[in-house]
């Protein structure tokens, strides 16, 4: 996964808050047995840290970063060839860039919505949460939430192959949950069921296939800066990042991992085996009319 060096990343879309304190509360769960409890439930879940349970009270907002690391070190596509942060800045871009893009072409207006990247704790207007919930979209706020830890964990503790595609296929992910929020289909998962056949699954499994659709025109996504695509090279090995890691976070693997059982009347996210199905569903038609996974 290559980006052009030239381009001119657009660190507005990003909010750099690691190393601030939170106001107002406290997080509510921390490392041990409640943070698994977390990442079994909630690994991304799409939704704010309120419907898990790990709110604090009350709809504190992310403070300003005084470090802003990112807005100080990422402003070219080199940079985001050299820099796993800098690298997360330019995939916002360009999925964003793509979203923008395709709403246009279906004749709506595409939202834009920040990422804002957190170390440890966060309050969001969806609630307090620590790193254990994993990456989430609060749609109160319409931000995507990530610790950039959060990798290492995908690769050290669910298996993943790892790799830079990999954790572009975490960010598209939850910017599908944004999509699904402006087209009024994300609100589907809250109806409190789980299992297989749940829409909490059903909304999990379209937004890995928007992630595949993102991946499939993201090195024909012209960036608005240079009239150019943003990545100019995704290859075979990208995408088979992209699909392993689909399938490290399927509810079956990580049920195995750490409970040692497999209970699908519990799933909320879907097996690894769907999960990497419609990733690639959506990679290999490039169409979002075809990510329908409540059919």
């Amino acid at each position: 996964m290559q980006f052009d060096d030239d381009a001119r990343l657009d660190t507005s879309e990003v909010q750099d808050v690691r190393g601030s304190r939170i106001p107002g509360g406290r997080a509510t769960v921390g490392g041990g047995i409640a943070g698994l409890i977390a990442l079994l439930l909630g690994l991304f879940f799409g939704v704010g840290p309120d419907q898990l349970g790990l709110s604090s009270g009350g709809e504190p907002a992310a403070t300003s970063s005084s470090l802003a690391q990112v807005q100080q070190s990422c402003r070219t596509g080199q940079d985001a060839n050299a820099k796993d942060d800098c690298r997360m800045v330019a995939v916002v871009n360009s999925v964003q860039d793509f979203w923008d893009q395709e709403f246009q072409r279906r004749g709506g207006t595409y939202t834009r919505a920040s990422t804002v990247f957190f170390s440890g704790q966060i309050a969001t207007a969806c609630g307090t949460a620590t790193s254990a919930v994993g990456p989430f979209y609060c749609p109160r706020d319409r931000k995507v939430y990530l610790d950039l830890g959060f990798f290492n964990d995908l690769r050290t503790k669910f298996g993943s192959s790892g790799g830079p595609f990999a954790q572009a296929y975490v960010v598209a992910h939850e910017y599908g949950h944004h999509v699904q929020d402006l087209m009024g289909t994300l609100g589907r998962s809250q109806d409190g069921r789980t299992g297989a056949d749940s829409n909490a699954v059903r909304v999990e499994l379209q937004a890995d296939c928007y992630a595949g659709v993102w991946a499939r025109h993201a090195t024909t996504t012209k960036d608005e800066s240079t009239g150019r695509p943003l990545i100019t090279s995704l290859t075979d090995a990208d995408i088979r990042d992209g699909l392993d890691a689909a399938a490290a976070v399927g509810d079956d693997r990580i049920q195995e991992k750490f409970q040692g059982r497999v209970t699908p009347e519990t799933w909320t996210h879907g097996s690894a085996q769907q999960r990497q199905q419609w990733f690639y569903q959506g990679y290999r038609t490039g169409d979002m009319g075809q990510c329908n996974t409540f059919r």
